[in-house]
This record gives C-alpha cells, sequence and structure tokens, in this order.
C-alpha cells in the first residue's frame, strides 16, 4: 500500500489517504508518485498531495494530520512539541535541550517549566 498526505493551506497535512500498489506502478513495474498524484487528483478533484513513507524510507516522517510539509526539506515535520525543543535539521524530528534518561525503570515526562525530564 502507498500512503499520500492531502496538502492543505500553508502545505499542513489535512488528510493521509492509502492507495493500492498497482495504482503507483507505471508499465515497467517501477512506483511512480506521480501516478498517485494523478490517480488522487481525479478521485478527489483536490490537487495538492506528496506521497509519505510508512516506513519513513523517504521524506523523513510519516505524514499525520497536524503535521507540515517542509518543501525545502522535502520532509514532513511535526508540530513542535514544546517551546524549547529544537527542530534536528537532519531527521527533522523535535529533540529536547536535555537528552532523555537512559535508565528504563521507568517512564519520563517533559517539564517545560524547568526544560528537564521528571
Amino acid at each position: 500500500m502507498a500512503h499520500f498526505a492531502k496538502l492543505g493551506l500553508n502545505l499542513k497535512v489535512i488528510d493521509v489517504v492509502v492507495v493500492e500498489n498497482s495504482v503507483i506502478k507505471d508499465s515497467d513495474g517501477n512506483e511512480s508518485e506521480k501516478l498517485g498524484i494523478d490517480f488522487l487528483n481525479k478521485t478527489y478533484s483536490y490537487p495538492f498531495w506528496k506521497q509519505t513513507s510508512y516506513n519513513e524510507n523517504f521524506r523523513k516522517n510519516f505524514a499525520g494530520i497536524g503535521m507540515t510539509y517542509d518543501d525545502d526539506k522535502d520532509a514532513f515535520i511535526p508540530k513542535q512539541p514544546y517551546p524549547s525543543w529544537t527542530l534536528n535539521e537532519t531527521t527533522c524530528k523535535w529533540e529536547a535541550p536535555v537528552e532523555y534518561p537512559s535508565d528504563a525503570d521507568r517512564p519520563y515526562t517533559w517539564d517545560e517549566d524547568t526544560e528537564n525530564w521528571v
């Protein structure tokens, strides 16, 4: 199955739909994003789509509603979870200013007031 993100204003993801692999394969059996987009344009009469990878093989992150597509990075970027977190330009994932604790005995949550894991 192939997944496509429907993009709205400011390139925000407003839906993610699934398309059969047969739809995106050309006559030689190669996958083509354009074939999927053409199919979706015809099916939904909506022009703005980007293919996304469930396994994050391309476009950095699997698209989800509320994420943003960054054309320059060719990546789907999640909403910033906290003001103190910064975007890793390589992975396009948000990172806390303090590394997550390594002891796996208990879960931690982020405290924005102290900018630390508690």
